[in-house]
């Protein structure tokens, strides 16, 4: 597990975005099973967060028209039994972190792998997202 004063800077970099935190496998369960579309970032303290993943979704969220009706997120390596239950809702997607899924009632409609992040910029993460919100959300 990574120490607490590495993660809660990158945490707070989407909390403090009005990303609601899953920490827990209960919280995971309710988030992704509610009505309407609930976007998930799986953080992680990996460089490709802080570069594209993290600041990618944010621009999507602050820049889209249709935007999910909730956003959250949950931290790989650091907030273990949560990711642990996100990663079953995932499949067959393999984990995956940083990781960005959109649910929509329940089910998972897009995906976001940390090959698909890795090396791509920001702006570009956050046109995937917004097509995707486009599509999925109201």
């Amino acid at each position: 597990m990574y120490p607490a004063q590495i993660v809660i800077p990158m945490k707070e970099e989407l909390t403090d975005n009005g990303f609601t935190e899953l920490l827990t496998p209960a919280e995971v369960d309710a988030a992704v099973s509610q009505p309407g579309t609930t976007l998930v970032v799986i953080n992680s303290v990996c460089g490709c967060s802080a570069g594209s993943a993290r600041p990618g979704a944010l621009m999507a969220v602050h820049n889209s028209n249709k935007r999910p009706d909730h956003i959250t997120t949950t931290f790989a390596g650091f907030d273990l039994d949560a990711v642990r239950r996100l990663r079953e809702h995932l499949l067959p997607y393999p984990p995956s972190s940083p990781a960005i899924a959109l649910f929509k009632d329940g089910q998972l409609v897009h995906f976001i792998e940390r090959h698909m992040i890795e090396g791509r910029p920001a702006q570009m993460i956050a046109q995937n997202l917004i097509g995707a919100f486009e599509e999925h959300c109201n």
